[in-house]
C-alpha cells in the first residue's frame, strides 16, 4: 500500500512537469526535450511573426502601484494567451509590455499567416474593451506582422526558452514600432498569404532601420470576425 501511494505521487509529480513543459514549448519540441535531444533546433522557411506593443503603457506603469500594474498586465496578457490557444498559434515571449507570437511554425504558411492576422485583430478588440474601463488608463495595442525564414529552438539550461531567429523577426518587431496604434502593420510576404481574407486598409512605404524602404499595408479593422 504504501509502495503504491509512493507510485501515485511520482505519477502526480510526472503530470505536474509535463504540463508546466506544455505550457512553455509546443508539444513537439516538449517531446524531443523528454527525449533528451542535445540541441533543439530548426530552420523554417515561411514563419509568420507578430510583434505587438502596448502604446501608453509605460507612462500609466510610472504612476501605478506595481499590484495594479501586474494584474492589468496579467489580464491583458492572459487574454492573449487564450487567443493564441483558439488560432493554433505559439506564444514566443513577453517583454515588457510587448507580447510576440507566430503561426505557420508546423507547416501550412498559408493558414499560419491568416491566423495570426485574425488573432491580432482580436487583440485590439481586446485591449479597447480593457481601455474602456471606468478606473483604467486608455491603452491602444500597435502590431507588426511579417512572414519569412527564421530559426527556432531552445536555449537555457534550467530557465530555458524556445524562441525565434533570423530576418524576419527583426523585419516584424520594426514594423510593430514603425506602426500606428490600433492598426495591424504588415509586410507584402504576408499580405499575399491572406488572399482575400483580410481586405487592405492602406498601402504605403516606410523607411526601416537596417532594411531601408519598406513596402507594407495595413489591415482593415472591420474585418475583425474575419478567419
Amino acid at each position: 500500500a504504501v509502495s503504491r501511494r509512493h507510485e501515485k505521487r511520482i505519477e502526480a509529480e510526472q503530470e505536474r512537469s509535463e504540463k508546466l513543459l506544455l505550457n512553455i514549448l509546443p508539444p513537439a519540441i516538449a517531446e524531443r526535450l523528454k527525449n533528451n535531444e542535445s540541441v533543439i533546433a530548426d530552420r523554417h522557411p515561411e514563419v509568420t511573426v507578430l510583434f505587438a506593443d502596448i502604446v501608453g503603457f509605460t507612462p500609466w506603469a510610472a504612476k501605478t502601484p506595481a499590484e495594479q500594474l501586474v494584474a492589468r498586465l496579467n489580464r491583458i496578457f492572459s487574454h492573449f494567451d487564450d487567443l493564441c490557444a483558439e488560432f493554433g498559434l505559439e506564444k514566443i515571449k513577453t517583454i515588457g509590455d510587448a507580447y510576440m507570437l507566430c503561426g505557420g511554425i508546423d507547416g501550412g504558411a498559408e493558414d499560419g499567416a491568416r491566423a495570426v492576422v485574425a488573432a491580432g485583430l482580436k487583440m485590439i478588440e481586446a485591449i479597447e474593451e480593457e481601455a474602456s474601463e471606468a478606473d483604467s488608463t486608455p491603452l491602444a495595442l500597435r502590431i507588426g506582422v511579417h512572414t519569412g525564414e527564421l530559426v527556432a529552438g531552445v536555449i537555457g539550461k534550467r530557465k530555458f526558452s524556445y524562441d525565434l531567429w533570423g530576418d524576419a523577426v527583426n523585419t516584424a518587431s520594426r514594423l510593430e514600432s514603425s506602426g500606428e496604434p490600433s492598426r495591424i502593420q504588415i509586410s507584402q510576404a504576408t499580405a499575399k498569404l491572406l488572399g482575400d481574407h483580410f481586405p487592405i486598409e492602406e498601402e504605403r512605404t516606410v523607411s526601416l532601420k537596417g532594411i531601408g524602404d519598406f513596402p507594407v499595408s495595413f489591415i482593415a479593422q472591420s474585418d475583425a470576425s474575419s478567419s
